[in-house]
This record gives C-alpha cells, structure tokens and sequence, in this order.
C-alpha cells in the first residue's frame, strides 16, 4: 500500500495524525502516526498474522465479524479465552443460521458471542487487541478469504486508533444479542 493510501486511511480517521508507516520502515516518534502492517489474499498470510496477533495478546480481544468460519482464528481466540483474557465476539444475525459459522464452538469454549442484528448486514471485520492494535480490512475470518478472494488486511498499532474502533465496537454492543446454544 503506497504512502498515499496510508495518509488517506489516517485522514479518514479523523484522527489528524500524519501517516501510516509499516512495520519495520524508518523509526517514528511516539504517538505521531500508527504503525501499520499490511497483508493480501489469496495465501499472502492474513490468517496466520491474525492468529499470531490473538496469540500475543496479553488483556482482551473484541472481535466484530461479517462471516466467520476460520477455525484457525476460532482456536486462537479459544487459546485465548482459556488463558484467562477477556474475549468477546460479535457476529452478523446471518451467522445465526450459517451451518459454517464458528459461533457455536466459541460458544461451546465458553467465548461469549452476540449477534448484530441493528443492520441489513454488520459487515465489520474487526479485532482489537489489548486498546493498542486492530485488525481490519476487507479480510473476512474465513477460509474462502485466505486461499481464494483478493482481500485486504491491515495490522494498525495505535491506541488512538484502537480506542475508536473499541467506542464503535461497544456501541454496537449495545444493540446486539447474546447468543446461546440454541440459536
């Protein structure tokens, strides 16, 4: 992704800061731009760098997700789950009935899931890790994601950023539906 496009995303932040760099560019004075990483599919690593960002986290995981059926993404936030971090998961009302989806097992982990319902579609693909990383793009959990659709994701480390993508994930919090073993 050219500097361009990374100035854009930041600006369409809102955030007024100057430019995503990526990971492992010239040093960057703290709290002046986010640092970001970014990654393409078909097989250009999404999954396991969303894996790998589950795996270090060290407090709480919040996840907003459009499909979800990735096993590998479902088992890492699993692991984290029985480490003792506080994961929550917010799903689109049509994983409800998606055979494919990975509510249940999460569910069965004891991770608790809701269901956005507020919306034609809650087409978020979104993780936040510890207040300080998200995950997003248009990188959807699933299989088909990683090894057949061109898709984007990024890996952003900034806990400006972080905290608005949390603000947003609470207040769709507030609409969503416990999820339980029977739906």
């Amino acid at each position: 992704m050219s500097q361009t496009c990374l100035r854009v995303f930041a600006w369409l932040l809102g955030l007024g800061v100057a430019a995503c760099q990526p990971v492992g560019q010239a040093r960057r004075p703290l709290g002046v731009s986010p640092v970001c990483a970014v990654y393409f599919s078909p097989r250009g690593g999404c999954t396991e760098q969303v894996v790998q960002v589950i795996d270090r986290a060290q407090d709480r995981i919040l996840v907003q997700a459009y499909s979800f059926t990735s096993r590998p993404i479902a088992e890492a936030l699993e692991r984290a789950h029985r480490r003792g971090l506080a994961v929550e998961v917010i799903l689109d009302h049509g994983q409800r009935s998606d055979g494919r989806s990975v509510a249940q097992a999460l569910l069965a982990a004891g991770v608790p899931v809701e269901f956005d319902a507020a919306h034609a579609i809650a087409h978020n693909k979104v993780i936040v890790v510890d207040g300080v990383t998200v995950v997003t793009g248009s990188f959807n959990f699933t299989q088909a994601a990683e090894e057949r659709n061109a898709e984007n994701l990024l890996v952003i480390q900034d806990r400006a950023v972080a905290q608005r993508y949390e603000d947003n994930w609470r207040e769709h919090q507030r609409h969503s539906r416990q999820a339980t073993a029977a739906n």
